[in-house]
């Protein structure tokens, strides 16, 4: 007998071989239909997979993101399954489950596959699935392994199972189909009850350029029907919300071939709302005793040899500058921590001197592949919001909770208000693979770990997630269609400190090692920008707004007192533009609508005799007449409640 011990503790007594999905059985009936994963001892299993010794058991259901994920990843599966029916000779790389879905790529081998050809996948997969198709896993030796594919010509899985160490490759098989593939899948495809593929893209094998290119097949599938319409309602609306159609309606920012894929150009509007991100962010920061720094948009080479990050990067990021000076070489900035570990180490540093808190919006650049790049959300160049604390080791706890202040404060204001945290640890039973002595370590962790508990934050903790160098904490919002991004990270350092060999002098009259702790609440600009604009759909909340209001003269006769009312408005301190195209008066209140302006004022002989205006909001129509003065007051004073919130 083996003792299966559940979360809440508790315990019981199975026979050796009984499986995960035999332990829900056991449970109720009911549970058994709805598990789709487990995990073992803290490792993912298949609920079909017997468990022969005492183990700590996790089941997981199509809530849970584990149950998702072997769902998604089965439908892969399945995917390859349906490809290899409707065009034989098409060879597999790679198909995870992803956030929303799975995809896999394909060598279609001479096909010519399309989004003609969605249908007639969807069709297929449906009528595998209904089969019941068992998924079963099977451990395999490499000889053989690389024998079973080879003999099928998939040079892809050849590759990977050439790089895998014996004894620890597994295949799944359901139908016809065989995958190398480490799992976990669900029991068989009998849950999958809906299908959509949603697109198809090129992908690089290995994200090589210099490889073949495949095709990138993705889908999505559910336990329902309903489910499916559900999300096909939400994918619309996502396509409404895209921050790139959206931010060319706006006239935010634009992209140019000539400047380059992946380089943002920012419009005055779109310039003039990154600047209100940055002053709201610099007054709070003011507040919390950050100092202002900048640093140069490239450096030599050896600052980064220093920092570690041209031995990570250095093959596929910009490559090094050359001077007109033999062996002067320069990099563009791929990160802001190195330039300020340089600006501590200009002086000698005390204690005293602790903590010290440099910041910087500072622009960085990293080579991403072209397929890669996407709006403002995957660009080369981008800004962040950097912020580097250089602390003693007992200092941690505070600077986290005050950093943990200021990140509640932007979700807060920016209306993010479905959030997670993770606190990410290093792996107890794996120390050698971390940097730092094990008190540090004990300090650091349990610093994040109080700090989270104080605030009342509920985080889940992940063992082994930590960066070789430290512990860190990471907020994941959730937008207004359910979607998580991740913003805001706060990272320890032990790594730096000592690659720059940075000191302070401590009250001892010693020299110790200071701790350096990253954190970005915004991420990058960019990033920011474009997950701020789908979540409102481009309704900024007032004091963000690049326009407040936009005066609408109802003919062109009324222009001169349009100016006149912006320009009133503009000395009470509102952002107000003039729309005075000589266009009927519906169409530019359609055309203004659409650029997301939260107020529309109408002028006409009537209101210019009166020196009134006719205000209409946002989402919310006709508000009456007003004086021009009234309605600054009443602008101001939403935008005075707002700020008080």
């Amino acid at each position: 007998m083996i003792t299966i011990t559940f979360p809440d503790k508790s315990t019981r007594q199975y026979e050796a071989g009984t499986t995960p999905l035999q332990v829900a059985e056991s449970i109720s009936p009911r549970l058994a239909q709805d598990i789709l994963a487990a995990t073992i001892n803290g490792e993912d299993w298949d609920i079909s997979r017997p468990i022969d010794k005492d183990a700590e058991i996790k089941l997981f259901k199509w809530d849970d993101p584990e149950g998702k994920h072997a769902f998604w990843h089965s439908s892969a599966h399945l995917l390859a399954e349906a490809l290899q029916e409707l065009f034989p000779g098409v060879k597999f790389g790679i198909g995870p489950a992803i956030e929303n879905g799975f995809y896999y790529d394909i060598d279609p081998n001479g096909h010519n596959i399309t989004a003609a050809d969605f249908p007639k996948i969807e069709a297929k997969m449906l009528e595998l699935a209904q089969k019941k198709e068992p998924i079963v896993r099977a451990d395999i030796s490499k000889a053989d392994a690389m024998k079973l594919f080879g003999d099928r010509n998939e040079e892809y899985k050849c590759e990977l199972i050439s790089e895998l160490e014996d004894g620890h490759i597994t295949t799944y098989t359901q139908g016809a189909f065989t995958d190398l593939c480490r799992g976990p899948h669900i029991a068989n495809t009998a849950p999958i009850k809906a299908v959509k593929i949603t697109s198809l893209a090129g992908a690089y094998w290995r994200g090589d350029e210099k490889r073949n290119q495949l095709i990138r097949v993705y889908g999505i599938t559910f336990p329902k029907k309903k489910m499916l319409d559900e999300y096909l309602v939400l994918l619309e609306e996502a396509k409404k919300r895209d921050h790139r159609k959206l931010g060319k309606e706006m006239e935010l920012f634009a992209f140019s071939s000539n400047v380059g894929a992946g380089l943002p150009l920012w419009l005055p509007k779109g310039a003039a709302l990154r600047d209100r991100l940055e002053q709201f962010l610099r007054k709070i920061q003011k507040k919390y005793g950050y100092l202002q720094v900048i640093t140069p948009h490239i450096g030599n080479k050896m600052l980064y040899v220093t920092s570690g990050h041209y031995a990570k990067y250095g093959k596929d990021s910009f490559q090094p500058i050359h001077t007109p000076e033999e062996g002067e070489e320069y990099l563009l900035k791929p990160m802001n921590c190195p330039h300020h570990c340089e600006i501590f180490r200009a002086y000698p540093r005390s204690y005293r001197d602790l903590p010290m808190r440099l910041a910087e919006f500072g622009t960085v650049y990293r080579y991403e592949q072209s397929g890669e790049l996407h709006g403002l959300t995957r660009v080369r160049g981008f800004t962040q919001d950097d912020a580097h604390i250089f602390c003693a080791p007992d200092q941690i706890k505070d600077e986290f909770l005050k950093v943990m202040d200021i990140i509640f404060y932007i979700f807060k204001a920016l209306k993010f208000d479905n959030y997670e945290a993770q606190i990410s640890l290093r792996d107890p039973a794996h120390k050698e693979k971390y940097i730092g002595s094990d008190e540090n370590w004990h300090l650091a962790e349990q610093a994040i770990i109080e700090a989270c508990a104080e605030k009342g934050l509920k985080a889940r903790t992940e063992l082994g997630e930590a960066a070789f160098y430290g512990p860190k904490l990471d907020f994941m919002v959730k937008d207004a269609l359910g979607r998580r991004w991740q913003l805001g990270t706060i990272q320890v350092d032990y790594n730096l400190p000592e690659r720059f060999q940075l000191e302070y002098t401590g009250a001892d009259n010693q020299k110790h090692r200071p701790v350096m702790i990253h954190r970005a609440p915004f991420g990058s600009l960019e990033r920011f920008v474009a997950v701020l604009l789908e979540h409102t759909a481009g309704r900024f909340p007032l004091w963000l707004a690049p326009d407040q209001a936009v005066v609408l003269p109802i003919s062109e006769k009324f222009n001169d007192y349009a100016y006149e009312v912006a320009k009133q408005l503009n000395t009470a301190d509102i952002r107000a533009i003039v729309d005075d195209r000589n266009e009927k008066i519906g169409k530019k209140i359609r055309d203004n609508e659409l650029k997301r302006i939260p107020y529309l004022l109408i002028v006409g002989e009537k209101e210019a005799e009166n020196g009134e205006i006719s205000v209409r909001k946002q989402g919310e129509g006709d508000k009456g007449t007003m004086k021009i003065t009234t309605f600054a007051e009443y602008l101001t004073q939403e935008v005075n409640n707002m700020i008080n919130q």
